[in-house]
């Protein structure tokens, strides 16, 4: 196997058997990648390297990623203060809250951001290892490359948490991103031990009956313009709270109007909070769009098929349809 970051590698071997309080900090509106990748690397820490590691994110977590989970548990950052842990991990999409969740670096603190987007920036904090490549399907991928290269044994936890990530970031086998090295690394960690059906039936065939409602009336709205080949729709406040929607649910209508034929990209719009407006972009490489530069046009990140944006802005119905106010 070809290693492109092999001095990466050694170096971040290097931090984890150094440090003994780690901190991974998985990122806001959290998914199977950022999940899968930080408990990952937390049994990696506590079951072999015999390390105190925590996992900490800004949001709750989607119910099907509690289910997965069982009995581990990710931290409120009420609960946790970064300036006690000596090394601090950031795994996947470090744009979307590691910087306010870690404010400032201690002097004796090191830092690792390990992402898969292009759009890594950070504005106040300097890292001292960074991984960032868009071949890489996702973190998880990043990660099995590490255990590899090292020849440290994948058990069976770790499998499960790594096939979690691969198959959320490549839509079950389903997007471009899925090589053939995904697929052998996919069927390698099966024979580990991890269970394909179990992460699909959780993860992808368990959705309530609410967040089924939550897509149909965004369904309805979606429109397409003929000018741009864009498939748009949007979710109120409004909607949220009737079907107790979350992030992972808005992500679902992206990926659902991105499949319709004759478009280039699918755009969805959602409430989130006082007069702050959640932009959610999906493409396919067959579509030959890079959703990632509308992102950067609105000071937003990801990568060229998935991207996302903030801005501010409340959706208001003046009698003629829905505009952003």
């Amino acid at each position: 196997m070809n290693y492109g970051f092999a001095k990466e590698f050694a170096e971040i071997k290097n931090e984890l058997e150094k440090s003994g309080n780690v901190l991974i900090v998985a990122h806001s509106a959290p998914d199977g990648d950022t999940i899968g990748s930080s408990f990952a690397l937390k049994e990696y820490l506590v079951s072999s390297l015999k390390k105190k590691a925590e996992v900490v994110c800004l949001d709750a977590l989607p119910q099907y990623l509690n289910d997965f989970l069982g009995s581990e548990k990710v931290e409120n950052t009420k609960n946790v203060a970064p300036k006690k842990f000596d090394l601090i991990i950031g795994c996947d999409a470090i744009e979307r809250g590691f910087e306010k969740i870690v404010t400032e670096k201690e002097k004796n603190q090191r830092i690792i951001l390990l992402d898969h987007h292009t759009t890594l920036r950070m504005k106040k904090i300097e890292p001292d290892i960074t991984i960032s490549d868009e071949r890489y399907s996702s973190v998880c991928e990043i990660l099995f490359d590490f255990f590899d290269f090292h020849r440290i044994e994948i058990n069976r936890k770790i499998s499960e948490y790594l096939l979690l990530g691969i198959l959320g970031d490549t839509g079950i086998f389903q997007h471009a991103n899925t090589t053939p090295k995904v697929m052998e690394m996919a069927a390698s960690l099966m024979r580990r031990g991890a269970s394909l059906t179990k992460i699909i039936r959780l993860v992808f065939q368990n959705k309530r009956l609410e967040t089924l409602k939550l897509w149909g009336r965004a369904m309805e709205r979606a429109q397409i313009n003929p000018k741009t080949g864009a498939i748009m729709s949007y979710v109120t406040k409004q909607d949220l709270e009737d079907f107790h929607g979350d992030a992972e649910d808005i992500s679902g209508v992206a990926e659902i109007l991105n499949t319709v034929s004759g478009t280039k990209f699918s755009l969805v719009l959602s409430e989130r909070g006082e007069n702050r407006l959640k932009g959610s972009l999906r493409s396919e490489e067959y579509k030959n769009t890079d959703v990632s530069e509308i992102a950067r046009l609105l000071r937003g990140g990801g990568h060229r098929l998935s991207s996302g944006f903030e801005i501010k802005g409340k959706l208001v119905n003046d009698g003629k349809g829905w505009k952003v106010e």
